[in-house]
């Protein structure tokens, strides 16, 4: 145990993390930035191990309040058909909507017409975990800070279904669904030119994103980006969690739940636009289960174990070409150490993963309540926005990770197994 919640900290990195210049004219590196803004990692002794602090969430704090208004996208690819809602952060206002979550209601037309900007204001998307959404404590606490400078603009994409939005196709969301994200990158780059992108991603979104970077490689729109509490290796994660009574009874049941939960919360759209077996999936206790009856009906998988080998994101961090930081407990009873892919962020030179021996799943609870995540959330993605110069970043190489020996042969990282049919834009 940890001493009275004083966490150790590591680096796994590149031997040559990528060089980037400030734009005072000093010479920094990838790393030497993520040892400057990461403080020391101070838990709340009481909660002393990853399982009491991934519990202790079932208390549910209040959290900062932070204010949204929706905007519901239609898919502008014909093999993602549906629709898709981003939650963009704004001033407090005084109108409710019973059916969005708390403080968030829809743009008015004429208000989301005019939302375009020539500013150069630094916009960060977020992707909030499993069945989550924009209104999840632990994604509020690590935006607050933000938001609260005055200085950033934030929005969350909100998976399909998820945050009270609705299921209009037969396009749910998995693991790897990064169309949607994409999208909206799409999107903010031609609304605002200027702005510079950056992502962040929890737990499943966080593995959505690390799969979104390597997939776009040189060609990634992102400035930088953070995940938090990855899975990375899915297949390992879930025989990990069914092998210990608390992996399977708990934190597989609790998941399972929920997301049988949510496909309950939409029953008539899902009979409506899918062939899932409502019938079968009331008997899913588990979310292993949960992927059986639904993510391998829906993408055409034969086992789970297909989709969580082809969903994970672990090679995928081979591929990524921008600054790329991972923020993980080693005590994570979910997102396991055994799935970290350490070998794969020693080979890349943008990647810079960052573990702390205390912290559970995207928890990371200080005394007093609050979330140390935040604290290099925040001093990374400002460090990055206003004092590395970015027009001097070094050019980027190709999205292949680097070869072993002379070898004629190419692994790529990015490849996914699934065929997704040709869609048009």
């Amino acid at each position: 145990m940890d001493w009275l919640g004083h966490a150790k900290i590591n680096f796994t990195h590149a031997p040559s993390p990528v060089a980037l210049k400030e734009k005072d004219g000093a010479q920094t590196d990838l790393l030497k930035i993520c040892e400057k803004v990461t403080p020391p990692c101070h838990m709340n002794p009481l909660l002393f191990n990853g399982h009491l602090q991934t519990m202790w969430t079932a208390t549910k704090q209040h959290g900062p309040p932070v204010y949204y208004r929706r905007k519901v996208f239609n898919a502008d690819d014909k093999a993602f058909e549906g629709t898709f809602a981003v939650d963009f952060v704004a001033e407090p206002f005084e109108e409710t909507d019973s059916t969005l979550p708390p403080r968030t209601v829809y743009f008015e037309d004429q208000e989301f017409e005019t939302l375009a900007s020539d500013d150069n204001k630094p916009q960060l998307v977020v992707l909030h975990g499993l069945s989550g959404g924009s209104h999840e404590i632990y994604l509020r606490h690590a935006i607050a800070p933000l938001i609260d400078s005055g200085n950033w603009e934030v929005c969350v994409v909100n998976s399909r279904g998820c945050a009270n939005s609705k299921f209009t196709s037969g396009i749910l969301y998995n693991a790897r669904a990064t169309w949607d994200f994409r999208q909206t990158i799409k999107w903010l780059r031609k609304k605002f030119p200027n702005r510079p992108l950056f992502g962040l991603g929890f737990s499943l979104g966080a593995n959505m994103l690390t799969n979104y970077c390597g997939e776009e490689g040189v060609d990634c729109q992102l400035t930088a980006a953070i995940v938090c509490s990855n899975p990375f290796n899915l297949e390992v994660s879930n025989k990990a969690l069914k092998r210990t009574f608390l992996g399977r009874e708990v934190y597989q049941r609790v998941m399972g739940t929920s997301m049988k939960q949510l496909i309950n919360g939409h029953k008539e759209e899902v009979q409506k636009h899918t062939n899932l077996d409502l019938e079968r999936l009331q008997n899913v206790t588990y979310l292993w289960e949960f992927d059986r009856e639904v993510q391998c009906v829906s993408w055409g998988y034969p086992t789970e174990s297909a989709y969580y080998r082809d969903a994970s994101s672990s090679d995928a961090v081979l591929a990524i070409r921008i600054p790329f930081l991972a923020l993980h407990a080693t005590d994570d009873p979910i997102a396991v150490e055994e799935a970290i892919p350490y070998e794969e962020f020693s080979k890349n030179p943008y990647t810079v993963l960052c573990t702390t021996s205390l912290g559970g799943h995207l928890c990371w609870f200080e005394p007093g309540g609050g979330r140390w995540h935040a604290k290099p959330i925040t001093s990374f993605f400002n460090h990055m926005a206003f004092n590395v110069d970015h027009s001097k970043l070094p050019p980027k190489t190709n999205g292949l990770p680097p070869r072993n020996g002379k070898s004629e042969f190419h692994f790529n990282p990015a490849r996914h197994r699934m065929e997704i049919k040709a869609g048009s834009e």
